[in-house]
């Protein structure tokens, strides 16, 4: 087993920007090779699509009900700001070791990773944090040039002003860059590790490829736009869907903004991409230069997808779309031969894979499992057959939860219509076919287990879903008040 840990995790990822999961242009070197020396999960999800309530669960091993950190304190809609000590954050458990963590923290509002236990300074927010002090003083020591960007790209609201900030020119070379910074932070964080020699635990957090795509302009035209397919969901008319989606897509000024320059701005996200990947090869490179890489498990993932155009929406928000929930998700055991697991796994398994790594039994309220059985090959017969999700909130309260298996999803939506799609011939996510009757079993199964598992884990959301049961092809509230029409008859 692994002594020390590395983890490395980016900020709103799609999956389908790196080599190992099937892109043919973004170059990611450094990311397919630690696939191909390790576990690569086909089927990694978050918890939730949002940063904060993603983070605050891959900390304390619950989920967002139950640490209650329920949305980004920059965008709170009432709910709480901080973790508390209900559910003490794996660091906790990892007695001996070092604990350091570099970068992107968004677990509260206030509090940063010494707070918890970790050797780190507090970068706060969703952006890069380029008035910071630490990376201000990095600049001064160097030389670089100060945060500037140029040629900023926005779309247009429908009262004609300008839309928000989605990309732009970075004025600074490379080495200049809040990643490289981060990067550079993490290998100095490493030497002193190694020098110590204590098994360590360490993070290197990026807040990209999140936007605003804000890159030096090598980055921001290393993919030629010509060559993007946009995704197939930019079909999206909306029909049978929730009417917030539409709403997103309007805050987003999609429409504003036109074919050619989305296609502009994917590959800028693909050339964020490829820039992180080269600041995990040089942290990588660190790793082997030290002797380390026998006694270190390293694992990859991100908090969340990115919609990037894919339904005509941008960002994330309230709607459970793969292109936000599915995660990629590496890890690398020495020891372990190379494969790819297509189980089902989470952010919230991987708490519980850390302490398995340092010899720690999971505490008992840990709501996810370790991956190693799955690292290692051997599948348990009771692993779970679906992944269930939620979601409470985005600049307001908008309550969703989710159940996906391998062919469907059912997304239960209590402000609107709910959602079933079939994944084998519907992959895009396009119909909504909650309601044709040729899946009517296949919705009431997915119900029925969707409300089980709420119920079991304390959920509470499971009392929104009792009128979506059925009664004699009824639904359950218009079969009751069938019933109730009837007892009052004469």
């Amino acid at each position: 087993m692994a002594k020390n840990i590395l983890f490395l995790m980016t900020d709103q990822h799609r999956v389908d920007t790196l080599g190992c999961y099937g892109n043919q242009i973004c170059e990611t070197p450094n990311l397919d090779a630690l696939a191909a020396s390790g576990t690569r999960f086909t089927n990694g999800f978050t918890p939730t699509a949002i940063c904060t309530p993603a983070r605050a669960t891959l900390q304390t091993g619950v989920l967002p009900y139950r640490h209650t950190l329920l949305a980004n304190y920059e965008r709170n809609v009432g709910y709480r700001e901080e973790l508390d000590d209900t559910f003490p954050v794996f660091s906790h458990y990892l007695t001996g070791y070092q604990l350091g963590h570099v970068g992107k923290w968004h677990v509260g509002k206030d509090k940063g990773p010494r707070d918890f236990g970790y050797d780190g300074e507090h970068y706060p927010g969703w952006g890069n944090a380029v008035d910071h002090p630490d990376y201000l003083s990095y600049l001064a020591k160097h030389g670089y040039p100060p945060f500037s960007v140029r040629d900023s790209v926005r779309g247009t609201f429908a009262n004609g002003e300008p839309g928000n900030l989605l990309a732009g020119i970075l004025e600074q070379p490379v080495e200049a860059t809040f990643e490289y910074f981060l990067a550079e932070r993490t290998i100095e964080q490493l030497r002193r590790f190694a020098a110590d020699g204590r098994p360590f635990y360490l993070t290197c957090n990026w807040f990209g490829p999140h936007l605003p795509y804000l890159l030096p302009e090598d980055y921001y035209f290393r993919y030629d736009a010509a060559q993007v397919e946009l995704p197939a969901s930019v079909a999206e008319t909306f029909a049978g869907k929730p009417r917030v989606q539409q709403h997103y897509s309007s805050h987003w000024t999609y429409d504003s903004i036109g074919p050619d320059r989305w296609r502009e701005l994917v590959a800028a996200y693909w050339g964020y991409v490829t820039l992180i990947d080269e600041q995990i090869g040089r942290i990588l490179a660190v790793v082997d230069e030290l002797g380390l890489t026998d006694d270190t498990a390293v694992l990859f993932t991100a908090d969340h997808g990115e919609f990037t155009g894919a339904h005509r929406l941008h960002d994330k928000g309230p709607a459970m779309y793969d292109d936000i929930y599915r995660v990629p998700l590496i890890a690398k055991v020495p020891g372990l031969p190379a494969r790819v697991e297509d189980s089902f796994a989470t952010l919230t398994d991987l708490t519980p894979t850390f302490l398995e790594l340092a010899d720690v039994e999971p505490p008992e309220h840990y709501q996810g499992r370790s991956l190693m059985p799955l690292i290692k090959g051997e599948r348990p017969d009771d692993w779970p057959t679906e992944v269930i999700a939620e979601f409470h909130g985005h600049h307001f309260p908008y309550p969703q939860r989710m159940i996906r298996t391998d062919r469907y999803k059912l997304v239960v939506n209590p402000a609107d219509v709910n959602e079933l799609y079939d994944l084998s011939t519907d992959p895009d996510e396009l119909h909504n076919r909650n309601q044709h009757p040729e899946l009517a079993e296949v919705r009431r199964e997915l119900t029925t287990r969707l409300y089980d598992v709420l119920r079991d884990r304390g959920d509470n959301f499971y009392h929104w879903m009792t009128s979506m049961f059925e009664v004699g092809g009824k639904s359950y509230d218009t079969a009751l008040s069938a019933l109730d029409q009837e007892a009052a008859r004469p």
